[in-house]
């Protein structure tokens, strides 16, 4: 494959854009819980990453395109932010999330910007058999991350909003039997 001049370039400001996901806390855990410190989008890509691949290979699903997902899925909140439901409404954040992903796919090369683009519109759109297995892994890291949360001394209360979302939206078998024993723990 034959590099454009200034590629190095455009690979670093996609690096740069990526990195960044560190530097943005996940909001619900500071409106919600007022903590202080919450973890970082990309603390929570890792988690479902390492979740996603366990459970991926185990259940023998396409595994290198579940994590390609997971690690797409949330890459628009490097410029956006992670927005909560209660600032913006769910039609408005996909407008802007495909916007910004768009820009943000925009200098890579060209076979890379539309398999990813490819990717991330199979994850908005909910339709293959990954992206639904990734909108669970969201909801079962984020339970996993409550319980931790929990566990620290955090208000059960407040906690089971986290927790009554990710009940709802599992429907995986085997993520449903993960989700009751991080509960019990």
């Amino acid at each position: 494959m034959q590099y454009p001049e200034n590629f190095t370039n455009l690979i670093l400001d996609f690096f740069n854009i990526s990195a960044n996901l560190k530097k943005i806390p996940r909001q619900g855990w500071i409106d919600k819980l007022s903590i202080v410190n919450p973890e970082s989008v990309a603390d929570h890509t890792f988690s479902m990453a390492m979740i996603g691949m366990i459970f991926s290979d185990l259940e023998n699903y396409n595994t290198e395109k579940i994590l390609k997902i997971i690690l797409l899925h949330d890459l628009a909140e490097s410029i956006t932010g992670d927005m909560i439901p209660e600032q913006i409404s769910k039609e408005e954040k996909i407008i802007l999330e495909n916007r910004v992903i768009k820009k943000i796919l925009n200098d890579l090369p060209s076979v890379l910007q539309k398999q990813y683009s490819i990717l991330w519109e199979e994850y908005q759109s909910n339709k293959s058999k990954e992206a639904r297995i990734v909108h669970q892994l969201d909801r079962l890291e984020m339970a996993l991350q409550a319980k931790i949360y929990s566990n620290e001394g955090y208000s059960k209360e407040k906690l089971n909003s986290f927790f009554n979302s990710a009940r709802n939206e599992i429907k995986d078998p085997k993520l449903l039997e993960l989700f009751r024993n991080i509960l019990e723990k």
